[in-house]
C-alpha cells in the first residue's frame, strides 16, 4: 500500500501518508519497509530527520544482510556523521554493499578506484564497478528514456536561488500556461514535453502532456504530432499503447519533414510494431532523421551498424554515429561508446576513456533525483537534510554535488557535522570537484590555503591553485588573486610587470572585474610612483620606513581609500 501511494501520489501530504504504512510494516519486521523508514530518517523526508534512529535501524538491517543499510553505514562512516570518521570501515561496508547488489556502493567504489580515494588508483577495477552499474542503467534506458535531472549549482546563485533556469518558478509556469491557453504553439509543445518526462521541478503528468500536444498538433505543430506518436508508441495512462495511432501521428509529422516523426517511423519498422519488420525502411527513416541532427536517430543508426541489424556490421560507422549522438548527450550512445573503448572494438582500447563514459551513464541513475529533493530542502531552509543528500551524491562522484556540499559546509549552517570538521571536509570536497574540472572549486582551494581555512596558511600552494585556475580555465578571480600575490611577493617572487598584466587580463576576461582591477591598478601605480620618483634617492630611508610597520598589514586598503577620497575631492572641485 505504501509503495502504491508513493508511486501514484503527487502531493507531499499523500506521500507522507505512504510512510505511515511503511512505519506499520516496519514495526512488523518487514525488511523493505524498515529500509524505507531508515532512509526517511537519514535524509529527512517530510521533516523526519533523526540520524541516531536511522543508524540504529541501519545497523540492525545490516546484520540481516541489507545491502542498502551497508551502503548507508559506509557513507556515514566516510563523513563521520553520527558515527566515527573511519575510511577503512567505510570501505568494508561499501565492499559488502556492492557484493550484495547495491548499485550505489558499486558506483562509490568505481569513483574511489578511479580517483585513488583511500585505495590504490586502479582504472581496471574502476571500470569493472562502473560497467556493472552502466549495464543496469542501459537496460532501463532501453525500456524507456531516462529522465534528465536538473542539477542546480548553489555556488552560482547564493543571492537568489529561485531565479534559475534549472527549476521552473511557479509564477513563470502560470505565465506559460496563460500563453499556452492563448494559443502559443511553441509554449504548448514545451509544456507538453516538461510534463511528459517531469522536467524542471514539474510533476510527470501524461494527461497534461497529451492535452498540450493535442492543442499544438491541431494548430499544425509537427513536433507535437511526433510527441503524440511517441506517447502512443510507448503507452501510458493518458495514451494507451496503440501502434496504429502512433503510425498515424508519426506519418503526419514525417510528411512535414520532422526529425522526431521520421525517427518514430524508423522505430516502427525496426521493431515491427504495427507493420512488418523492414530494416531497409527503418534505415532510410533513421538516416533522414539523423541528417536533421536528431540524436536518437543517430544512435539508432549506430546500433544497426554495431549489431549488424539489416546492414553489414561496421564498427567504424557505428562509432561515428554513436559519437555524433553522444555529443548531444544521448545516454545509450555514450554507453555503447564506453563499451567500444572498454573492449577495443573499432577503436583503440582506452580504460580511462571507457570509465569516464561509463561514469556519465551511471550518473543518470534514479538516485540522481536526490538533486531535486536536496535543492528544495536547501531552498526551504532544511540545511541538514539538503547536505546529507548532496553529500551522498558527492560520495558517488557527482561533481555538482561535491561543490554544493562544500558550499553548504563552509556556510557553517549545518548541525550534523561538528564545526571544526566543516572547513577540512569542505576543502576535501572542493578538491574532488576541482580534479573533475570545476574552475570555481580550484579558486576555492587557493582561498583555503591563502587564508588557512581547514589547513595551514600556505601562499605557495595558494598561488599554484590560482595559476591552474587562471591558465586552464581563464578564471578572472584567479587572475586577480594571482596578480595581487605577484604585486606583494606572497608565495612567489615579486613581479610588478606580471601583476599589471594579470590585472589587465582579469578585466578583459570578466566585466565584473573592471572596478576592482581599476582600484588595484591605481593603488599599484601610486605605490610604484612613490617608490620610483619621490623616494628615488632615499632607498635606505624607504626600506627603513616599511609601510607594513607604520600603517599595519592593511596599508594597501588605506592607500586605496586615500586615492578614492582625492579623486572625489578633485571631481567635486572641477564641477563645483
Amino acid at each position: 500500500m505504501g509503495i502504491k501511494i508513493l508511486q501514484q501520489s503527487k502531493s507531499q501530504k499523500q506521500k507522507a501518508e505512504a510512510y505511515t504504512f511503511f512505519a506499520k510494516a516496519a514495526d512488523m519486521g518487514h525488511l523493505k519497509a524498515m529500509e524505507k523508514m531508515a532512509d526517511a530518517l537519514l535524509f529527512g523526508n517530510f521533516g523526519m530527520q533523526n540520524i541516531t534512529a536511522a543508524i540504529q535501524l541501519y545497523e540492525s538491517l545490516a546484520q540481516e544482510g541489507s545491502y542498502k543499510a551497508q551502503n548507508a553505514l559506509g557513507f556515514l562512516s566516510s563523513y563521520g556523521i553520527g558515527m566515527e570518521y573511519n575510511q577503512a570501515k567505510a570501505l568494508i561496508y561499501y565492499t559488502f554493499g556492492s557484493a550484495g547488489g547495491s548499485m550505489m556502493s558499486q558506483m562509490i567504489l568505481g569513483y574511489r578506484y578511479l580517483s585513488g580515494i583511500n585505495v590504490l588508483q586502479n582504472c581496471e577495477v574502476a571500470l569493472n564497478h562502473y560497467k556493472k552499474v552502466a549495464d543496469y542503467i542501459a537496460d532501463k534506458l532501453e525500456k524507456s528514456e531516462g529522465i534528465p535531472v536538473e542539477k542546480v549549482r548553489l555556488t552560482e546563485r547564493p543571492e537568489n536561488l529561485s531565479s534559475n533556469s534549472e527549476i521552473l518558478d511557479w509564477d513563470i509556469y502560470q505565465y506559460y500556461k496563460f500563453l499556452a491557453e492563448r494559443g502559443d504553439i511553441q509554449i504548448q509543445v514545451s509544456l507538453g514535453q516538461l510534463h511528459l518526462i517531469g522536467r524542471k521541478g514539474l510533476d510527470q503528468d501524461y494527461y497534461k502532456a497529451l492535452y498540450y500536444f493535442l492543442k499544438a498538433a491541431k494548430a499544425g505543430s509537427a513536433n507535437a504530432m511526433a510527441f503524440i506518436g511517441k506517447m502512443y508508441l510507448e503507452g501510458n495512462d493518458a495514451a494507451p499503447q496503440n501502434n496504429a495511432t502512433a503510425f498515424k501521428y508519426f506519418s503526419m509529422a514525417a510528411n512535414k519533414g520532422n526529425a522526431i516523426g521520421l525517427h518514430g517511423l524508423g522505430l516502427l519498422y525496426f521493431y515491427g510494431k504495427g507493420v512488418p519488420v523492414n530494416y531497409a525502411e527503418a534505415l532510410k527513416y533513421f538516416q533522414k532523421a539523423a541528417e536533421k541532427g536528431w540524436p536518437n536517430a543517430q544512435f539508432q543508426l549506430g546500433f544497426m551498424y554495431y549489431s549488424g541489424s539489416g546492414v553489414w556490421k561496421d564498427y567504424k560507422l557505428a562509432f561515428k554515429y554513436f559519437y555524433l549522438a553522444s555529443q548531444s548527450g544521448q545516454p545509450l550512445a555514450i554507453y555503447y561508446l564506453a563499451k567500444m573503448y572498454a573492449t577495443g572494438t573499432g577503436v583503440l582500447r582506452s580504460c580511462r576513456t571507457a570509465v569516464e563514459l561509463y561514469k556519465g551513464v551511471c550518473e543518470l541513475g534514479h538516485w540522481a533525483e536526490k538533486f531535486l529533493t536536496a535543492y528544495f530542502a536547501y531552498k526551504d531552509g532544511d540545511i541538514d537534510s539538503s547536505l546529507i543528500q548532496y553529500a551522498l551524491l558527492a560520495e558517488m562522484g557527482y561533481e555538482v554535488a561535491q561543490s554544493n556540499s562544500a558550499f553548504i559546509l563552509e556556510s557553517k549552517k549545518a548541525k550534523i557535522i561538528e564545526k571544526e570538521k566543516m572547513y577540512p571536509m569542505a576543502l576535501l570536497l572542493w578538491n574532488r570537484a576541482a580534479i573533475q574540472g570545476n574552475a570555481f572549486a580550484r579558486v576555492k582551494i587557493g582561498d583555503y590555503h591563502y587564508y588557512g581555512f581547514g589547513t595551514k596558511k600556505d601562499y605557495e600552494t595558494a598561488a599554484k591553485h590560482y595559476s591552474i585556475a587562471a591558465d586552464k580555465y581563464h578564471s578572472a578571480q584567479a587572475m586577480f588573486n594571482l596578480a595581487y600575490m605577484y604585486e606583494h611577493g606572497l608565495g612567489i617572487s615579486k613581479d610588478i610587470h606580471l601583476a599589471r598584466r594579470l590585472y589587465d587580463m582579469a578585466a578583459q576576461t570578466s566585466p565584473d572585474a573592471n572596478m576592482p582591477v581599476l582600484l588595484a591598478l591605481i593603488k599599484l601605480e601610486t605605490v610604484h610612483l612613490l617608490q620610483d620618483v619621490l623616494f628615488f634617492n632615499f632607498t635606505m630611508i624607504w626600506k627603513w620606513i616599511k609601510l607594513d610597520n607604520t600603517l599595519g598589514p592593511y596599508w594597501d586598503l588605506f592607500v586605496i581609500g586615500l586615492i578614492v577620497a582625492v579623486l572625489i575631492f578633485l571631481l567635486r572641485n572641477r564641477f563645483g
